[in-house]
């Protein structure tokens, strides 16, 4: 898989797109009002229990508004807290801690929301068993959103098409699914393969073929689990498909050795935070 890279470039010029959203292009005339010579102390605390996530984006928020703003953090990255937590002060002009306020806390309830989401999940299933997070994500805001994953304690699944080969429905419609694995064995060149499959007539097609996991997609749990036991001498084993944190404990006791959640990224909800004066 492609590595995630969190580096402070990208964090900087990605909270540069997010601040010339909200301010192009007359800057915050609200807060414009305020005078800028008041110096204040503001806290960031969360209204409710979470994986604390984004630190870095609300702090570099803020330093790109005005150097001078201190962001002091008292809680650790991907850390729990606890509602009514302190997670960090800001302290500088009152004007220009207003303009960051709303930007900075996008990221922050954005990130901790992923992370906490995928807690929830990790913690409802056993250790032998890994949440995996998928490609249904915000456009451009991918890396974010594994990163917030990996908080949370799960894993990353492929960052894009490059990364490994997955032979979907879809591609099978198209084709005959042995003949997609033999033709994705033959030009692999080191990449993993993995290939999804909706009924046991398909897995019994293509088993004994040298490649890395079966994706069982949408299936019922006893099907999944005759199924697990078909292909764990062989494969790494997935399931997928509507999976909910009513499901998930009843899915990885099945045996399969990871769960793809598509809902840990595209409909997480916002981390509940403010900043008090």
């Amino acid at each position: 898989m492609s590595q995630i890279k969190l580096s402070n470039y990208y964090i900087k010029n990605i909270v540069k797109l997010a601040l010339n959203e909200d301010l192009y292009p007359s800057g915050d005339i609200t807060s414009n009002l305020v005078k800028n010579s008041k110096i204040i102390k503001v806290k960031l605390i969360s209204n409710q229990p979470a994986i604390i996530a984004g630190l870095e984006f609300a702090k570099q928020t803020f330093k790109l508004i005005d150097s001078k703003i201190k962001f002091i953090i008292k809680k650790k990255e991907g850390s729990l807290v606890k509602k009514n937590d302190l997670i960090a002060t800001v302290e500088g002009k009152a004007e220009n801690i207003l303009i960051g306020e709303r930007v900075a806390l996008n990221f922050m309830s954005h990130i901790s929301g992923i992370a906490t989401k995928t807690n929830q999940f990790v913690k409802l299933v056993n250790k032998k068993c890994k949440i995996c997070c998928t490609r249904k994500t915000i456009p451009t805001l991918r890396v974010i959103q594994k990163y917030a994953v990996k908080l949370g304690g799960g894993l990353n699944h492929r960052f894009n098409l490059s990364d490994e080969f997955l032979i979907k429905d879809n591609h099978i419609a198209s084709s005959d699914i042995r003949a997609l694995v033999s033709l994705a064995i033959k030009s692999k060149k080191g990449k993993k393969i993995t290939v999804e499959i909706d009924n046991l007539n398909q897995l019994k097609k293509i088993i004994g073929l040298r490649f890395n996991t079966v994706l069982f997609d949408n299936m019922n749990n006893k099907t999944l689990r005759a199924g697990v036991k078909i292909a764990k001498k062989y494969y790494e084993t997935e399931a997928s498909g509507n999976v909910n944190l009513k499901s998930v404990k009843k899915i990885a006791a099945t045996g399969v050795d990871r769960i793809s959640v598509g809902s840990i990224t595209h409909s997480a909800p916002a981390v509940d935070l403010k900043l008090e004066i």
